[in-house]
């Protein structure tokens, strides 16, 4: 890019030094000694020939920040961090990234809630997609046509809000509400509502993506497919998500929130195999349960009961009922398996909600006496985790390393994974933090999309949610290896979700037979491999 006015030319040269003096201050500070530690000395001399200097900053609060995720495991810094006004102004960043002679990586940057860098930038450029909100309105809902616009740095709770405001929901959530459109939509997004409606993925009309060669393409199931499926699940690979339309449908006010606990593995999960089996009716309208999740409970204290995923949720009479349970074989703490429904409600249904759940619970086999039953509004079900979220940030437990790992177990091996990870590699070690498990029909995916999962029709999703001291993160770092080193031991046919690998053939293993796909939907779209390096799939 040609500069002809001396004075813009002067600025620049001012700009250069500024940065390169603080890129060298940065990259001479220690690295936290509870965080692996990605290191650079170079800086993409192109990255200032833009017209967009005044939305880069190379501040050292902005770098720091962009260079740390809620994982607290890996630190890996940029060069400098974008903060867009618009659209155009992401547009203009990757086509001017992609027509240099020596491209610089970019990523989209939402909440920052990966867990092992997958939104960094190593020594490239990360994009606050949050600087976005800044644009005026970007939640449009169409009451007709039963859709929502969203751009794709809001925040799901802020979704749910506008859109209740016309008695309508989005279909399928995650757990935590506090996390962007955008990225979601780059893993899959799944929860308790997965069974019955699919991924977040599944529930998305069209997209507006800015791809890796700084196009701006409207995509959908019919128009520009290609690029349509390869972002969803795509991890970022093939485009950035600016804006998506979102399936809606009307709204309930009130939600049953329902737990059952169990001793027996294998009759938890074939309770809960029964609970999302049961079908909709020939109208559309469901007769089974809205929301199916199970965790685990193991090394039962009071405090741990009522974790961040649903705070206060027993009351302190239900604490010494439970640990009671989990006591009574000769004193020895065992694993209590928990059954965790919902089914929704609202003022024409409140006299029949209950006779609903007990014809949907005759038959199940959960340990007499241990059901416990929470009326509470949908507002306050779907954004359950908050208050947990809340009240470890008062006690400084949230901002601290997190070695999770997620996993998509077959059904076929899943009480094997009971048995040898859950009693055994957990059993035998520490646990700090929640642990999930609940099934889901791979019918409810869409198979050309780039999210991949088991071959079998039932997978469970396992999710070990850990949390960490600032000195001890590599001990469950540990295990989770030891998790996988059994899996693949065993022959276990897993998939990661929200994968990270360290290697190629790795990669090639978890796409299985839709890795030359992947490979060249990357080549379609980012051909210079620009886009999400924090993935570490092609670089």
């Amino acid at each position: 890019m040609k500069i002809k006015c001396s004075s813009i030319q002067t600025y620049l040269k001012v700009l250069i030094v500024i940065v390169i003096s603080r890129v060298m201050s940065i990259l001479g500070k220690p690295a936290s000694s509870s965080t692996k530690t990605m290191t650079s000395s170079v800086l993409p001399k192109n990255l200032l020939a833009l017209d967009l200097a005044n939305r880069l900053s190379v501040n050292s609060d902005s770098i720091n920040l962009a260079s740390a995720d809620f994982g607290k495991l890996v630190q890996s810094k940029p060069q400098a961090v974008f903060y867009p006004s618009s659209h155009q102004d992401i547009e203009n960043l990757v086509k001017s990234s992609y027509s240099s002679t020596r491209p610089f990586s970019i990523a989209a940057k939402g909440r920052g809630h990966s867990v092992r860098g997958q939104a960094m930038a190593h020594n490239g450029v990360v994009i606050e997609m949050r600087s976005l909100m800044n644009c005026g309105n970007r939640i449009n809902v169409s009451t007709t046509d039963l859709y929502v616009d969203v751009g794709g740095e809001q925040l799901w709770i802020d979704v749910l809000n506008a859109t209740l405001e016309y008695g309508l929901t989005p279909k399928s959530w995650t757990d935590y509400l506090y996390l962007t459109v955008g990225g979601t939509l780059s893993n899959a997004g799944i929860s308790g509502q997965t069974f019955l409606y699919g991924p977040q993925i599944n529930n998305v009309y069209e997209m507006d993506v800015i791809t890796g060669r700084g196009e701006t393409v409207t995509c959908s199931k019919h128009k520009n497919s290609e690029l349509f499926f390869g972002v969803m699940g795509g991890l970022g690979q093939f485009g950035i998500i600016t804006r998506a339309r979102i399936a809606l449908q009307t709204a309930p006010q009130k939600v049953k929130w329902v737990r059952m606990l169990y001793n027996d593995f294998s009759v938890f999960t074939r309770d809960q195999e029964h609970l999302i089996s049961i079908k909709n009716n020939e109208n559309g309208l469901n007769h089974g349960m809205d929301y199916v999740e199970g965790s685990l409970m193991m090394d039962i204290q009071l405090s741990s009961l009522n974790n961040w995923r649903s705070s206060s949720f027993y009351s302190k009479r239900d604490y010494r009922e439970i640990i009671s349970l989990a006591t009574k074989n000769d004193g020895k703490s065992n694993i209590i398996y928990c059954l965790e429904v919902a089914k929704y409600y609202d003022d024409l249904t409140v006299n029949t909600i209950d006779k609903e759940l007990e014809l949907l619970f005759n038959g199940l086999s959960y340990t007499p006496g241990f059901k416990f039953t929470k009326d509470v509004s949908y507002v306050d079900f779907l954004n359950r985790v908050r208050i947990g979220e809340l009240e470890l940030q008062k006690k400084g437990l949230w901002e601290v390393p997190h070695p999770w790992l997620n996993l998509f177990v077959p059904k076929s091996r899943i009480s094997e994974f009971d048995s040898e990870v859950f009693h055994g590699i957990l059993g035998k070690n520490r646990c700090s933090g929640p642990i999930l498990v609940y099934p889901t029909y791979r019918n409810k995916w869409d198979e050309r999309a780039s999210a991949v999962i088991p071959d079998e029709e039932i997978f469970y999703s396992v999710g070990l949610l850990q949390s960490s001291g600032l000195n001890d993160w590599e001990y469950f770092e540990e295990q989770n290896k030891e998790i996988l080193r059994f899996c693949d031991k065993v022959g276990i046919k897993f998939k990661q979700y929200l994968p990270h690998y360290e290697t190629k053939s790795e990669w090639v293993n978890h796409f299985g037979a839709k890795w030359d796909l992947f490979q060249r939907r990357k080549t379609m779209f980012d051909p210079k491999r620009i886009l999400s390096p924090g993935q570490r799939i092609f670089n």
